[in-house]
């Protein structure tokens, strides 16, 4: 679980309920029309707008971001260092046996295409395509979120349109004029907070996570090339560690010092 998309959540959510609890009558907060008009008419036109097989995909999204599942880049440039020394004392064959160890499937992958052989242009040119197809998937289950932000303040402006032309309707009825003016705005309030209390920070979450998980593939292609061309171990390191944060690599320089 990845408490920092859980507590956001929970704090967005307490504080602004909390606050609205505390200006009075919380039910005065709730309308099943506006809801109707906001909610429903943004996952219309959401439904509209994006390919079936997208849609499928949003539970496994929300998933995604309350579940931490970040890439562990510190042990991914120790594992690759020690495929290129092992390859270096007895060829790259020598890899074939550590292949179904491996729980990463990108990097199994990676290392089967230059266990079989394969030429390095072609071996690159097949993994970048990989990577550009995750990063498009990824864009697509994202622009989900995007387009919910843009489309649940537009309706919510519907619903207060539709909300100020019965209000003007009976102007007859001057104490009605209040409650109206407040159920008008209502479907605005709920429009935004889809879109700031949901949508966007589920967007930026997702953004954060495939910029992370981009990175350990494109780490992956350099190291499993290096080996691939045969450099030295110790420079197969050196070109990894620039993958990594500071805090990594100065872990990652404690636990050599430790070895030796």
């Amino acid at each position: 679980m990845d408490l920092t998309t859980v507590i956001g959540f929970l704090i967005a959510w307490i504080l602004v309920i909390g606050g609205m609890a505390s200006g009075g009558n919380i039910g005065a907060y709730i309308d099943f029309p506006s809801i109707l008009i906001t909610v429903g008419g943004t996952l219309g036109a959401i439904t509209m707008a994006q390919p079936a097989e997208v849609l499928r995909s949003v539970g496994g999204a929300v998933k995604s971001a309350f579940i931490s599942n970040d890439p562990n880049l510190l042990g991914m440039v120790q594992t690759i260092v020690s495929f290129a020394e092992k390859a270096r004392r007895e060829g790259l064959l020598a890899l074939e046996s550590d292949v179904a160890d491996l729980d990463d499937e990108f990097l199994r992958k990676s290392i089967q295409l230059v266990v079989d052989g394969t030429d390095p242009e072609l071996v690159k040119a097949i993994l970048d395509t990989e990577i550009g197809i995750l990063e498009d998937r990824h864009s697509a289950n994202k622009a989900i979120f995007d387009a919910t932000a843009e489309l649940a303040p537009a309706y919510g402006m519907i619903g207060t349109l539709i909300g100020l032309i019965a209000m003007l309707g009976n102007l007859a009825d001057v104490s009605a004029l209040g409650p109206g003016m407040a159920v008008a705005l209502i479907t605005t309030m709920y429009g935004s907070m889809v879109a700031n209390m949901i949508c966007i920070p589920l967007s930026k979450k997702l953004a954060a996570r495939s910029a992370k998980e981009i990175v350990s593939m494109e780490l992956m292609v350099e190291g499993i090339l290096a080996i691939q061309a045969g450099e030295n171990p110790r420079i197969v390191e050196e070109k990894l560690k620039v993958f990594l944060p500071p805090k990594l690599r100065t872990r990652l320089e404690a636990a050599q010092k430790g070895e030796e």
